[in-house]
């Protein structure tokens, strides 16, 4: 594969400025690489491509290559370094270990690119680049899930204003209006509610006033909607508004709100779909809430399934672009990581696994610690997906272990106490029971788990050989000290060499948490389980709801539990590996289109709000070169 060698420098410069500093490949060059031809692929500008899920077609009989997923201990809110330990590990496979990979990485929100986080396309010499066209619009996949869904939230309430002001004929009649000819018909979306609601009568003209009814009334509950409009900006003053205020509205003014476009159930769709029509089966199926009666109201109920794959057909395609030293990268998809189950596509890795081929390497991240991101990687994503990874990586650093240890508080924004600057090979080795708890839950899915060290210029060796033991005493296949972010692949060659030992000796097949069959509640206390919970304890709300899911026929889906990343349990305080605990479920969701039940955890925002001081202030562009500037 082509590979571009770089020119490191230290101390390390801005992520922006060594993402500026490096020329990229044409992107018809990383294609190239990857034996994709010019029909394989639509180019959007010269650095990024959609790849076509055509591509997997013509590749389904290849053999798969390796399957790598990449976690990490319990975070502190500064990041552990997931993604750069992802893209440093690529980097190292093919341009110094001459082994053909593929890295899938999420899209990132804008929202959190101008907030506090930051951008996500990995740091130092260890990126994704251009990285401003990665955090920012990309091929606009982001923006069609945010057409979509608002689509979708304009005709809920349009239906029932629609249902409130017109009697059954007039309804139907502007429902089904005569065609030139005269003729009223039933479109195709049409016919899926009528088979839906037992009517077997195929003209309009045929059905009796009770048949009208029942076709033309969906007789939403407004109480029940949990649909939202979303938009991919951090604004908290949109998390609870009220809409049809208007006077043309009638009064059906309701209280409703904004998520961030990423925390959309369509974004959710893209991520788990697997092919064109399986998406399209996906949209139609989101339940938006539940009629009067209690019966649950889906997209194709308003006549929108068809509509919403319109909108997503471009996005299903998965963005080809390159790191630093020019191994490729598809990034698709970005659902968050607490509310939904935050990894990259299936469609993408399947697409990968195929162009690497035997003895090749995809890599692929999983969002926030191994507790959250590979939980839900291997019991929601591998079960659609029915891919099964031969090891996983957990992304550990001395900053984060001196935390679990009982270090002082890290707070984003504010200067590290000495604690972490000076060495303190006791409070590391205290903070080894949180990463011992993340080995021994992902050793139980039959993968071989390696830990990765990213190291930071105060880790000292003492230090570092306590992590590495403390891993190998819990299980790990290996332990491995990093450099990537201050020098690329080169950093990471260890790292790759301990994948490929670890791939190579992976055996065991692939076990899950939970099976699917038993109740929504004996599969959530199975998870508690493995954060350390001796009990879960449901609020009234979780349990009508549980009652409700269950009644629908929801119970056979997996658990997408929303709760906070920075700890085992419900108490974001809560560090190390606390036990004994009892796990509050406050309430319980479903995205039913996506294709889990989502239990909640205490309190979740699936809005962020903006900082005192956000990234914005430092993000610029040079107008005499086009250049941005400040990027994170």
């Amino acid at each position: 594969m082509t590979s571009r060698k770089l020119q490191v420098v230290s101390p390390v410069p801005a992520d922006i400025d060594i993402a500026n500093s490096v020329v990229p490949l044409h992107i018809s060059q990383i294609a190239k690489d990857l034996q994709l031809n010019p029909d394989h692929y639509d180019l959007y500008g010269k650095y990024k491509a959609k790849v076509l899920l055509s591509v997997f077609d013509e590749l389904k009989e290849r053999q798969d290559g390796y399957y790598v997923v990449v976690g990490g201990i319990t975070p502190t809110p500064l990041g552990e370094g997931k993604s750069t330990t992802t893209v440093g590990l690529c980097q190292a496979l093919g341009a110094f270990l001459d082994k053909k990979v593929v890295t899938t990485l999420r899209q990132p929100s804008q929202g959190p690119t101008f907030g506090i986080k930051g951008g996500a396309a990995g740091g130092g010499y260890s990126q994704v680049i251009p990285m401003d066209e990665f955090n920012l619009h990309l091929t606009g996949d982001i923006h069609a899930i945010t057409a979509a869904n608002n689509l979708l939230a304009a005709a809920i309430d349009t239906r029932i204003f629609h249902e409130n002001t017109q009697k059954d004929a007039a309804l139907f009649n502007r429902l089904c209006p005569p065609n030139k000819e005269g003729n009223r018909e039933f479109n195709d979306i049409m016919f899926r509610r009528l088979k839906k609601l037992n009517i077997t009568k195929t003209k309009p003209e045929d059905l009796t006033p009770e048949e009208v009814n029942k076709f033309a009334r969906l007789d939403i509950d407004p109480d029940s909607i949990t649909w939202r409009r979303v938009m991919d900006v951090n604004d908290r003053f949109l998390r609870k508004i009220t809409v049809g205020q208007g006077p043309d509205e009638k009064g059906m003014a309701r209280e409703t709100g904004f998520d961030i476009s990423v925390a959309s159930e369509i974004m959710a769709v893209l991520a788990l779909t697997t092919s064109l029509s399986d998406m399209r089966e996906r949209l139609r199926k989101m339940v938006i809430g539940n009629s009067k009666s209690g019966e649950p109201v889906t997209a194709d109920d308003l006549g929108l399934g068809g509509a919403l794959t319109v909108l997503m057909k471009d996005a299903i395609n998965p963005t080809l672009m390159q790191t630093l030293e020019g191994t490729p990268v598809l990034v698709h998809a970005g659902p968050f990581a607490n509310i939904a189950h935050g990894n990259s596509s299936i469609v993408a890795d399947k697409i990968a696994l195929k162009l690497v081929g035997p003895g090749g390497y995809v890599v692929t991240e999983a969002g926030f610690g191994s507790d959250i991101g590979t939980e839900k990687f291997m019991n929601i994503k591998c079960r659609y997906s029915g891919l099964k990874p031969q090891c996983a990586i957990i992304v550990a650093t001395i900053r984060a272990l001196k935390m679990h240890g009982g270090g002082p508080l890290v707070t984003a924004g504010k200067p590290l106490d000495r604690a972490y600057v000076t060495e303190n090979v006791g409070l590391v080795e205290a903070g080894c029971v949180n990463l011992a708890r993340h080995i021994e839950n992902t050793k139980a899915y039959g993968v071989n788990v390696v830990v990765a060290v990213n190291k930071f210029s105060t880790d000292t060796d003492a230090e570092i050989a306590a992590v590495k033991n403390a891993a190998v005493a819990a299980g790990a296949f290996d332990a491995v000290l990093c450099t990537h972010h201050a020098h690329g692949g080169k950093g990471a060659v260890d790292l790759g060499i301990a994948v490929q030992k670890a791939c190579e000796n992976a055996t065991q097949p692939l076990k899950f948490l939970y099976p699917l069959d038993i109740s929504i509640k004996e599969k959530i206390e199975a998870i508690a389980r493995s954060y350390g919970a001796s009990g879960v304890e449901y609020s009234d709300q979780a349990e009508k709801q549980i009652e409700m899911y269950t009644k629908q026929g929801f119970s056979g889906l997996p658990i997408c539990m929303a709760k906070t990343q920075y700890s085992f349990s419900d108490n974001a305080s809560a560090k190390g590996a606390p036990s004994g605990f009892v796990l509050p479920i406050r309430d319980v969701r479903g995205s039913i289109g996506a294709g889990f039940i989502y239990p909640l955890v205490g309190t979740m925002s699936t809005m962020p709000g903006l900082p005192t001081r956000p990234c914005f202030y430092d993000i610029d562009v040079d107008t005499e070169t086009g250049r941005v500037k400040g990027l994170s």
